[in-house]
């Protein structure tokens, strides 16, 4: 398996990957999030792929904190195709994004994760990631 930055040719498996995960109808916006994202150093998404294949997908940002002497990593999109799931793809994936967020001298990744997403949560339990309490979100659209 590789593991490697998205490309624009990547924009319809993206789409696709996040109809799975429930954000149906992005097709109108995709590259152009896509490109904003690629444009941004602070931002990395990473393609998982065999044979040419994408396989999933995992979105990580990186965030400097004023107060603390490391900063963080998020994880803000993470799938990985369904019928690959469950063969090491995500594991693989994940522990890369660890590997980028120490490199760039992050001491803890979040990942915010529904709780309706019960097979999610139990993959990051297993890896290690505990639950922090409270996250609070203020929707700015009217």
């Amino acid at each position: 398996m590789k593991i490697r930055l998205a490309t624009m040719q990547d924009s319809f498996v993206l789409s696709a990957l996040l109809t799975e995960l429930g954000y149906a109808n992005t097709e109108d916006f995709i590259e152009r999030r896509l490109a904003q994202m690629m444009d941004d150093r602070s931002e990395h998404l990473l393609i998982a792929e065999r044979d040419g294949r994408a396989l999933g997908f995992l979105s990580l940002h990186f965030i400097p904190q004023l107060a603390l002497a490391g900063d963080f990593a998020r994880l803000s999109y993470f799938c990985i195709a369904d019928g690959k799931r469950s063969e090491g793809v995500g594991q693989q994936l994940l522990k890369h994004a660890e590997q980028l967020a120490k490199d760039r001298g992050c001491d803890r990744v979040e990942v915010h994760c529904h709780e309706h997403r019960t097979k999610a949560l139990a993959f990051y339990a297993r890896e290690g990631y505990s639950e922090s309490p409270r996250y609070l979100i203020k929707t700015l659209v009217d």
